[in-house]
């Protein structure tokens, strides 16, 4: 039986973004990332904005940003003026349980492949679900990153990990939530891509 949903943790520099799009290819399934958080935010029917504020990626880059001017009802952002609605912020209760949805709604119609979202702890308990966790060490996932990304690395990496600690209780790290931890920094992209296909076949 070949798993129709395959869930990929990855940590900064791991390559998720890429290897995710690769696997869903090969797979035939979708991809299903950023679809997250618009489907919440058109389903609440809140702004994109307010839903990357409870990104699992939030501490770093626009989510961060947002996060901090949610407050006003106006914020410029590179010129351009975003609308904040002047009211009560939408829970963070209610995104994790919308999230938890869009996910389970996603194995139970056409599968996919689910990058982050806590996706191996959502679907822990689904049969045919391919759990996967991409890492490497921090040297080498900063030579893949490219440039002066030190910085960004780390804040990745605390505020997914923290995402995963705040709402589940669990480290993402550990690597008894997968069925498949790869070093995707030490083989290339497409000898991973090959084993995490391979794997979702044998599920």
């Amino acid at each position: 039986m070949s798993a129709r949903v395959v869930t990929v943790s990855a940590t900064f520099g791991a390559g998720g973004s890429t290897i995710g799009p690769a696997v869903a290819e090969r797979l035939g399934l979708p991809f299903v990332d950023r679809a997250v958080p618009v489907a919440v935010a058109a389903e609440i029917g809140c702004t994109l904005e307010e839903a990357l504020t409870h990104d699992g990626r939030a501490e770093t880059g626009i989510g961060r940003i947002l996060a901090g001017a949610a407050r006003l009802p106006n914020v410029t952002l590179g010129g351009m003026d975003v609308y904040m609605p002047d009211r009560t912020i939408v829970p963070e209760e209610e995104f994790v349980r919308r999230t938890e949805r869009f996910i389970n709604r996603v194995a139970d119609e056409d599968g996919g492949v689910i990058l982050g979202r806590a996706g191996a702890l959502v679907l822990a308990d689904r049969p045919a679900v391919l759990h996967v966790r991409l890492d490497g060490p921090r040297e080498r996932r900063l030579e893949r990153a490219g440039g002066d990304a030190a910085r960004m690395l780390d804040d990745n990496d605390r505020a997914r990990a923290a995402y995963v600690k705040h709402l589940y209780g669990a480290d993402a790290a550990d690597p008894r939530h997968y069925h498949l931890v790869i070093d995707s920094t030490r083989l290339p992209e497409p000898a991973v891509v090959d084993l995490v296909v391979a794997a979702a076949g044998a599920v």
